[in-house]
């Protein structure tokens, strides 16, 4: 199986941000929570605050959208064509992506892909994350659970972080837009 992480991978951008800037346009009442998004970030950015936190209080926008899985397929219906056309051409599907994202953000391009997906666990009602954001080691983690032999024939990822991820695979390769290089393990 081949595996991608998803934002700056195989889709062109920040899905999550993507999404924010795309809800807060529709949704007035967002605004009401940008103060605290944007003063969590700063003490995010000085080290005054966890990763975990940061993601809880930025995703908090979601109490104030009425109905997430509609605006979350609006979303899609105008963001799908930022997956990029490489990764359309080679897709498997056998292809399991795996993303820092929210799982209810990329169930229905996933299913629309018709690939496999792994996400970090987030409550659409709260913005509260129901397990660890799924990056870095966590990824390592919540991929063996789900598939314990492992099995990782190619690997893809824009980042460093992943590498945990990219040393259980056959070949592991960097993405810096539409270019692919080998991910050099370190």
């Amino acid at each position: 199986m081949n595996v991608y992480d998803f934002d700056g991978t195989i889709y062109d951008g920040d899905s999550t941000i993507d999404f924010f800037v795309f809800s807060l346009k529709r949704n007035a009442k967002i605004r009401k929570c940008m103060p605290e998004i944007l003063w969590t970030a700063i003490k995010y950015k000085v080290g005054k605050v966890g990763l975990n936190i940061f993601k809880e209080k930025f995703y908090s926008f979601v109490k104030y959208i009425d109905s997430l899985d509609e605006e979350v397929e609006l979303f899609w219906e105008t963001h799908h064509k930022k997956i990029k056309g490489w990764y359309l051409e080679r897709k498997q599907e056998t292809d399991v992506i795996i993303s820092a994202s929210p799982q209810w953000l990329l169930e229905p391009i996933a299913k629309q892909l018709e690939v496999e997906l792994i996400a970090s666990l987030v409550d659409p009602n709260t913005g509260k994350l129901l397990s660890k954001n799924c990056k870095g080691e966590e990824k390592v983690c919540r991929f063996t659970s789900k598939y314990e032999k492992g099995g990782i024939e190619k690997f893809y990822s824009d980042s460093k972080s992943d590498q945990p991820l990219a040393q259980m695979a056959q070949e592991a390769f960097l993405v810096k837009g539409d270019r692919i290089k080998p991910f050099k393990i370190e």
